[in-house]
């Protein structure tokens, strides 16, 4: 799996901005540690919280009466497995295909199905994903190491606060009577938002 690392010179909302004037306070009179501060948000952001997900769409690909649901009504699909709360409402599932690939952006701020995907990645919420989203999608998904067939329609669906998308990634072939459990193992949260594939067995997410 590639991650997307570059630096994409994100703007920082007032809000942001308090939070950090806040850690440096706090780091300079010794309170907080910024180093296990960093580790405890990479956990929620690539690990924890994106496990929701992936469970989410383990049971997609294993039970199609749920996969079914889940595409109909993505929001009480999910409250099935128990995960809903605060922006994890209007949830909508689009599934990718041989033809198709979805990608979710939010174009005018980050919204981000928190219960789901956990927190969003840095790269997500800045000025040039949202817009390189929408103008050039195929380049985008090019800079994260994803080549699709020249043929492929590429969707792109703008998140908002009404609604957020889950992107049902393509199971990978040789996968057939896996458990859910070992399904998940082949989520990554980049492929649930479009920017990624689900991990073939063999390979390190």
């Amino acid at each position: 799996m590639h991650e997307h690392d570059h630096d994409h010179g994100s703007e920082i909302s007032p809000m942001d901005a308090r939070v950090r004037a806040l850690e440096l306070i706090l780091t300079q009179k010794g309170y907080i540690d910024p180093a296990a501060i960093d580790v405890v948000v990479e956990t929620y952001e690539k690990k924890i919280g994106p496990r929701n997900g992936a469970k989410v769409v383990a049971k997609a690909w294993r039970d199609p009466a749920y996969k079914a649901r889940l595409l109909k009504d993505a929001t009480a699909a999910i409250a099935e497995l128990g995960f809903e709360g605060r922006q994890g409402e209007h949830m909508v599932a689009v599934e990718n295909t041989d033809l198709i690939h979805n990608l979710v952006v939010c174009t005018l701020c980050s919204c981000y199905p928190l219960p789901i995907l956990g927190l969003p990645p840095g790269w997500y919420k800045s000025a040039p994903y949202r817009s390189r989203a929408v103008m050039d999608p195929r380049g985008v998904l090019n800079d994260f190491g994803v080549t699709l067939a020249p043929d492929t329609e590429i969707k792109v669906w703008d998140s908002t606060a009404e609604i957020r998308y889950l992107v049902l990634p393509q199971q990978p072939n040789g996968t057939t009577g896996w458990s859910e459990e070992q399904l998940a193992s082949l989520v990554t949260r980049d492929s649930m938002i479009g920017t990624g594939l689900a991990t073939k067995p063999g390979s390190s997410a």
